[in-house]
């Protein structure tokens, strides 16, 4: 078992995740794994940064996958005995003028953005070893799709006692409602994509709670990010960030000095705490 530090940054072949694992391979003191679905684009965004001199590592993970994650899980507590750092980056967007329904858009945008984070922290929380760092990429569209919900659901987002069991089943409700064509009645915004970054971000509130529960002693550090408006497949040429701007703050997140107590369960933007 090795006692280098590793670490793990989802869906990074290519955008946001790309830069991150960029900046990671130079300012991270241990191995850094780029994963894809895809093996193919990943082992290519990984002869991209070896071409510029960096030595990141390859991993396949699909986090639609759940037998993916567990053997990304195996991998890493058989060979490292553990985790340091994990990014939860991957994530989808249909594009504004796609006509597929919303209904099935809702399903879809949450299956990943929000359950399938929530299963690769589900199998990799526990991994991570004292002082680790988790940083889960959510967006700034969390807070203004929070003040479109109604002010229960608002209430509900804002507790700091909702449980893990309770965000899941809100998710679920909000499926559910769209297949019914009852979202808007229900009290949801009309996005399926800023609905699932809601998720991200109420979950990583929740898993920071836990966390100082369960493992105070061990001092890691969890939050949720917007890496801003940037320039991907995602979010197309007109944002105003390049990836390597949009990957500042998550980076700034993952590498906090094992002296830093905060940020632990916060929203942050620009390296700034926001409110929630």
């Amino acid at each position: 078992m090795s006692n280098v530090q590793v670490a793990v940054v989802t869906g990074s072949n290519k955008g946001i995740g790309l830069a991150i694992v960029r900046a990671l391979c130079k300012e991270f003191p241990g191995d850094v794994y780029l994963t894809s679905r895809d093996p193919g684009r990943g082992q290519a965004a990984v002869t991209q940064l070896q071409q510029e001199g960096l030595r990141p590592l390859f991993h396949q993970l699909d986090i639609d996958d759940l037998q993916s994650i567990r053997a990304l899980r195996d991998f890493l507590k058989e060979k490292y005995g553990g985790l340091n750092v994990l990014v939860n980056n991957a994530g989808i967007a249909f594009k504004v003028h796609d006509t597929t329904p919303f209904a099935v858009q809702a399903e879809v945008t949450l299956k990943t953005n929000f359950f399938a984070t929530r299963n690769v922290c589900t199998e990799l929380l526990p991994l991570v070893k004292p002082y680790g760092r988790v940083v889960n990429v959510s967006s700034m569209v969390s807070i203004s799709a929070l003040k479109g919900c109604s002010q229960e659901l608002q209430q509900k987002f804002r507790s700091d006692t909702i449980t893990e069991d309770e965000l899941v089943q809100l998710m679920s409700k909000f499926v559910e409602d769209t297949k019914k064509g009852v979202h808007d009645k229900e009290g949801w915004p009309n996005t399926a994509y800023r609905v699932s970054k809601i998720g991200v971000t109420v979950l990583s509130r929740i898993q920071a709670r836990l966390l100082n529960e369960q493992r105070r002693g061990d001092h890691i550090l969890l939050n949720a990010c917007c890496p801003g408006w940037v320039r991907t497949d995602m979010a197309g040429p007109k944002a105003t960030k390049s990836p390597e701007e949009g990957a500042e703050t998550p980076v700034y997140l993952a590498l906090l000095p094992s002296s830093a107590d905060a940020p632990h369960g916060q929203f942050v933007s620009d390296k700034t705490v926001k409110p929630w």
